[in-house]
């Protein structure tokens, strides 16, 4: 095992995970990290959550501190991209020209920010938020204008919102579908968001498209005009599949893998924002782009490069901060693969569970500012088991006793 090198392509929060798990599972070769920015791995939440708004460091933000790579003998490629992959050499190439064979490869090659095909869209006033420059830029940005539009009422779009307006900026936020959030969390409670945010004074237009990026803020498709100093553009991201696809591998929204993480080719596997995986419990293949993916598929990964037997289970699994809401959402539902929402708490207090069930069986939950629940949540969406909504809905009710009730 000592001879053999594990490549890892992509230096994010997945590649630094998966070289970690590497090492604390026994692998003692070389280990080869290479990513296309020039820092150290990062986590990127924070760029729209704490080191956006300014309550954590730069500091904070990176996965492990800069001594932790060399301490186990973890090799950095750092700014320079990798170009090309060789499946019969088992090479990788790299943009300096230089090429890096492998015995085990892990694609960790992220997602980068959808650009949409709206004029103007370039402009220097524009921004998208993905690396941890475009953070920086952005938190001058709101220390420096008025008036923000946010195209796209997504994750990021929101909370990127919500720092501005805790900035004193005042915010327009254009989306497309009827509310935000929409495709992720249905009417019933995408109208919490929506009713958060103009509640802290965001001017919110639903049910619109823009036609045109202006110098002086963004044109509707009904030639309204939005006045603004600076428009973010917050609408999705695509995985970076370019690298598998060039190279022959199954790529459909994402690079599929199987259980295993396991790609085609028994000596590559696929990890974090760029892997739709195939879920044993879902039925299906899902691709998750949050933080929790990266954070623990890589142990997956590096288990079946080791030629272990290892499953990915856990469900997906986000998280928001916007103002004074914290949220936990756990499970996966497709648009219209629900056919009851059932709230418990105080949804007008903005301080309750939501529970998407089908057939009597929660696929998923939503605690907004309420605690510790995410646990029995997990239990209720594994085991199936039937729950009354009146159950769900009593809070006098503990979760826990409702898996086996």
């Amino acid at each position: 095992m000592t001879q053999q090198r594990f490549v890892i392509v992509g230096a994010g929060l997945a590649g630094a995970k998966a070289a970690e798990a590497l090492r604390e599972q026994g692998f003692d070769g070389r280990i080869t990290l290479i990513g296309a920015e020039p820092h150290h791995p990062y986590e990127r939440p924070p760029l729209s959550k704490g080191y956006l708004t300014g309550t954590s460091d730069r500091a904070g933000v990176f996965v492990h501190q800069d001594g932790w790579y060399a301490d186990h003998d973890v090799e950095l490629l750092l700014g320079v991209a990798a170009t090309g992959l060789d499946r019969g050499a088992h090479r990788v190439g790299l943009a300096d020209g230089g090429a890096i064979e492998y015995d085990k490869l892990l694609l960790a090659t992220g997602a980068r920010p959808r650009r949409p095909p709206i004029p103007g869209a370039q402009a220097p006033h524009v921004r998208y938020l993905r690396r941890i420059e475009d953070c920086e830029s952005l938190r001058d940005v709101l220390g420096s204008v008025s008036r923000l539009a946010v195209i796209g009422a997504g994750w990021i779009g929101l909370e990127v919102t919500a720092a501005a307006r805790q900035a004193g900026v005042a915010v327009t936020v254009l989306e497309a579908a009827r509310l935000p959030l929409l495709r992720v969390l249905g009417p019933e409670a995408a109208q919490v968001f929506a009713g958060l945010h103009r509640d802290h004074g965001v001017d919110l237009r639903l049910g619109v498209t823009v036609s045109e990026i202006t110098p002086s803020g963004v044109r509707l498709g009904d030639g309204d005009e939005i006045a603004a100093d600076a428009v973010l553009v917050g609408v999705g991201a695509e995985p970076e599949v370019r690298l598998a696809l060039d190279a022959g591998l199954h790529a459909d929204d994402g690079v599929v893998v199987d259980a295993a993480l396991r790609t085609g080719d028994p000596d590559i596997v696929a990890a974090g924002d760029v892997a739709n995986a195939y879920h044993p419990l879902l039925g299906r293949h899902v691709r998750v782009e949050h933080w929790a993916n990266a954070l623990k598929q890589p142990a997956v990964a590096a288990a079946t490069m080791l030629g272990r037997d290892a499953v990915y289970e856990e469900l997906p699994y986000f998280y928001t901060d916007q103002y004074d809401l914290g949220m936990e959402y756990v499970g996966h539902v497709e648009p219209g693969g629900y056919d009851q929402v059932v709230f418990r708490g105080d949804v007008a207090a903005r301080k309750f569970i939501a529970f998407w069930l089908n057939g009597g069986r929660v696929l998923a939950g939503m605690n907004v500012n309420v605690w510790d629940v995410v646990e029995p949540i997990k239990t209720l969406i594994r085991t199936g088991t039937p729950v009354t909504p009146q159950a769900l809905a009593d809070p006098d009710r503990p979760l826990e006793t409702l898996a086996t009730s």
